[in-house]
């Protein structure tokens, strides 16, 4: 897909169709009335019919309007002016997509990113323009036999902005646009892989593609035996129980100064979470495949860093590893060494995923980072408390919790604070270790935190549980690419605050 920003009247556009709005109840937005005017009326003759009432949900196609330069109009709903917010805004774009795609309209104008958003400037609106495409015509086919594609797919959409004085931020804000996408749609076509492709290994070689593909990114591979050398005992208890080895992968971005600290990224890359001994109920195990998908959002974060040329430093550490029942496997019982020596009566293998990131977070001192953020879809516990449209953050620095939880707003991709209280630790108390893996059921997300936060102690560090965010099910089923929105905003927020 190509995008482009441009400014300029609606009617002179030639196009294979231009798109504008229309406000609840029956009145045109600014764009549509330049239409209006330079067909004589035609669009308002319309509405006053009753052909459009300007809901959201509502779309019209129009061919041959008078006055204009374009093959057609696509009218679409824009619901009332001053309830217009992101999630209205959204839906417009996404029904815009749909309906450009249905249409055959190989390319198009859309006039909606000059509207008024609550909150939102016309950068945001071209972004998101851009990204909420991108989402909308996403389809994994890669492993069906017959694929299912349009006969003209919508190629080039462009974009318009109020003013040319506007263009320079509406370039900067598509590149931004194209960038997250690309990064959104990398990661969800790795959590849309089944278990038996994107296995531990399959991710450590996408890594080196992604390497080879951005002379930015630098890439190292450790193995069994390295992390053996490291005592990372708590990442090779939960591969025990499989056949593929585990991974430990390190990217590396540089793009800032050679000594400027990193900001790194450490994800969960579980490949597959049957539970291991503590085995999972079989229904909707098959999801299980996106149990890695804290590991893809760094892939993808990663692929729009480089993509933007950011002038930076970042640090990708992803610990990759099946989880499966073996007779090999770690059992409840079972007391592990990690890499900071501290030991973990292991009570749930289910609880496997700290176990991994635990060793991770460890290693990543090396890097000296300025912050650590940590993404895994870790608890269930996480979708009982938020559901599926907040990640869970917790960390151990309020102003990073806070820059999080503000980069999640701006990028549409919003995160809610959970606390991280010490009388929670009390949870985690075991009579033959430093502590056990799991605190019991109350609040499950914030003992896994709790966790986590005891190899944290070197640095600023949050947390994102994402196991109601990374993934849709039912009719919808697959990856959902986030929170690569959120952490790109997160890293372009830092490169602000130093401007």
């Amino acid at each position: 897909m190509e995008y482009t920003v441009k400014s300029g009247s609606p009617e002179k556009q030639r196009s294979a169709c231009v798109v504008v709005g229309v406000y609840e109840p029956r009145r045109l937005t600014p764009a549509a009335e330049e239409i209006d005017a330079a067909s004589d009326g035609y669009l308002s003759a319309l509405i006053r019919r009753g052909d459009m009432e300007g809901k959201l949900g509502q779309s019209l196609m129009l061919t041959h309007v008078p006055g204009v330069l374009c093959d057609r109009v696509l009218l679409v709903g824009m619901g009332r002016e001053r309830d217009l917010n992101d999630r209205g805004f959204r839906q417009t774009v996404a029904l815009m997509a749909n309906r450009l795609q249905e249409a055959g309209a190989a390319e198009a104008v859309t006039y909606l990113s000059n509207l008024r958003v609550k909150g939102r400037d016309t950068v945001w609106c071209v972004r998101d323009t851009v990204m909420t495409v991108a989402q909308t015509l996403y389809r994994f086919d890669r492993l069906k036999s017959s694929k299912d594609r349009p006969r003209r797919p919508l190629r080039k959409l462009t974009v318009s902005v109020p003013s040319r004085r506007d263009l320079p931020h509406g370039e900067r804000a598509m590149a931004e646009g194209v960038a997250i996408s690309e990064g959104v749609s990398l990661a969800r076509d790795l959590g849309n892989l089944p278990g038996n492709i994107c296995t531990p290994t399959y991710l450590a070689e996408q890594a080196q593609a992604l390497g080879q593909e951005h002379r930015t990114v630098k890439v190292s591979v450790l193995e069994r035996a390295d992390m053996e050398k490291h005592g990372m005992g708590a990442l090779l208890a939960v591969a025990r129980g499989s056949r593929q080895p585990p991974k430990l992968i390190i990217m590396e971005y540089r793009g800032g100064a050679k000594n400027e600290k990193p900001h790194a990224l450490v994800g969960k890359g579980i490949t597959f979470d049957a539970g291991g001994i503590s085995l999972k109920p079989g229904a909707a195990m098959d999801e299980m495949k996106f149990d890695m998908c804290g590991a893809a959002s760094v892939f993808g974060t990663f692929k729009a860093c480089a993509s933007l040329g950011l002038p930076m430093n970042v640090v990708g550490v992803v610990p990759a590893s099946e989880n499966l029942p073996d007779g090999d496997a770690c059992k409840p019982g079972d007391i592990v060494t990690t890499m900071s020596g501290q030991t973990v009566e292991i009570l749930n293998t289910d609880a496997e995923g700290r176990l991994a990131l635990c060793d991770a977070l460890t290693y990543t001192e090396r890097y000296e980072p300025q912050t650590v953020i940590d993404i895994a879809t870790l608890t269930g516990a996480h979708i009982i408390a938020l559901g599926h449209h907040a990640h869970a953050v917790m960390g151990n620095n309020s102003p990073l919790v806070n820059d999080v939880l503000g980069a999640g707003r701006k990028a549409g991709d919003r995160a809610w604070e959970l606390p991280l209280w010490d009388e929670y630790q009390d949870q985690l108390k075991s009579n033959f270790a430093d502590m056990a893996n799991i605190g019991g059921r109350p609040a499950g997300s914030i003992t896994a935190a709790c966790f986590l936060s005891r190899f944290t102690k070197q640095f600023r560090w949050a947390h994102l549980d994402i196991a109601g965010t990374a993934w849709n099910s039912g009719d919808n089923k697959g990856a959902t690419g986030k929170p690569v929105p959120l952490l790109t905003q997160y890293l372009l927020d830092r490169l602000e605050e130093k401007a």
